[in-house]
């Protein structure tokens, strides 16, 4: 049975509470995807029915595994909402199904561009760092070719 669905006209005056948790498989990720999740989803909610919303209250736990986008080793991030909230418009009276609900939110906590040093499960020092920093040498400036180069060119194409 999946938690995050329920029907809304059985839902408790003062809400359900749902706790447990999801296997990793819940993140639907694919193989070949740069992010994979490494345990569980863990979760402790609250669902209350506030005449034409549905308010998400609780805390949401996963670990995931992050290439690096320096030096392409993995890291561990975790992602802890500890004070999860969302406000979702009832737009039926019947069942409501809340689970890429929190699924997206969960993966939208994740850095877009991950960084070793970033990561907060083992906090380490890219081995990368400072081999991408700019040199102090100026550019050579080309000068164009005897033929005019390639404005020349298109100019000719007129």
């Amino acid at each position: 049975m999946n938690p995050f669905q329920f029907d809304i006209r059985n839902l408790p005056i003062d809400g359900k509470q749902v706790t447990g948790s999801l296997p990793a498989s819940f993140f639907q990720l694919p193989e070949n995807d740069l992010v994979k999740a490494e345990t569980p989803v863990v979760y402790d909610l609250t669902f209350i029915h506030d005449d034409k919303d549905i308010i998400v209250t609780g805390s949401l736990d996963a670990t995931f595994s992050l290439e690096c986008g320096r030096c392409l080793e993995r890291f561990q991030q975790r992602v802890h909402l500890a004070e999860y909230q969302a406000e979702v418009p009832i737009e039926k009276e019947t069942t409501m199904d809340l689970t890429d609900l929190v699924r997206e939110d969960i993966l939208l906590t994740l850095p877009n561009f991950p960084r070793c040093e970033d990561g907060n499960v083992d906090p380490r020092d890219c081995p990368a760092e400072g081999n991408f920093d700019p040199t102090d040498e100026p550019l050579v400036n080309e000068e164009p070719g005897a033929d005019g180069g390639v404005w020349n060119a298109l100019d000719q194409l007129k």
